[in-house]
């Protein structure tokens, strides 16, 4: 695949901070090997049309859900990914990814059960230096905001990149990466990196 385009939920979250981070290492990508990406907001079911991948960003889950049916994004979130498109969940967008008995209603397209708010509330926010075993070149500041947790009881065909503790905060599953952090309050770009490049791949 020559150049991708990415998308980036835009409808609540900090979806201007993602846009900010692949319009860098679209930059940065010109300038190694000119193929980089283009990166464009999805707001309605016709955004997703020619998209490579998404991101679903961090914000509020309940909130994200009510917006995404109410623009009619909610059922073409999941057929897409059914279509194979990839697909870069972070905090609340992880929780939208993966499944949860409690609300909001999830989209079910990763086999992981996702917690909301399970390292705490606001006041319980922090950050760490951790390495991340799916992403290369030492440690990285790993920002957790009313943060949720996957189960570690996972499938065998979700590949954990990274653990705090025993805790998997980021995983795999086919075209679908989820973070229970934030890479985008940093200035690393290895995550959104590791994104790109499974969209340039292109599906399996």
């Amino acid at each position: 695949m020559a150049s991708p385009t990415i998308g980036v939920l835009a409808l609540q979250g900090d979806f201007a901070l993602h846009i900010r981070a692949l319009e860098r290492l679209a930059g940065e990508r010109s300038a190694i090997d000119s193929v980089g990406c283009s990166v464009r907001k999805v707001r309605l079911p016709s955004d997703l049309a020619g998209l490579d991948g998404l991101v679903l960003p961090g914000g509020e889950s309940t909130t994200l859900v009510k917006l995404a049916k109410d623009y009619g994004l909610f059922e073409a979130l999941r057929d897409a990914a059914r279509r194979g498109l990839a697909m870069f969940g972070t905090c609340a967008g992880a929780i939208l990814l993966g499944n949860g008995a409690e609300p909001p209603e999830r989209l079910g397209i990763v086999p992981v059960a996702v917690q909301r708010n399970a390292y705490g509330r606001q006041i319980d926010s922090f950050e760490k230096p951790i390495a991340l075993e799916g992403v290369p070149g030492g440690p990285m500041r790993c920002v957790f905001i009313r943060a949720p947790k996957f189960d570690p009881a996972l499938p065998p065909e979700v590949e954990v990149l990274g653990k705090d503790g025993q805790d998997p905060i980021l995983v795999r599953h086919k075209r679908c990466l989820l973070s229970s952090f934030h890479p985008e309050l940093t200035e690393d770009l290895r995550v959104h990196r590791l994104f790109l490049e499974m969209c340039r791949a292109g599906p399996a």
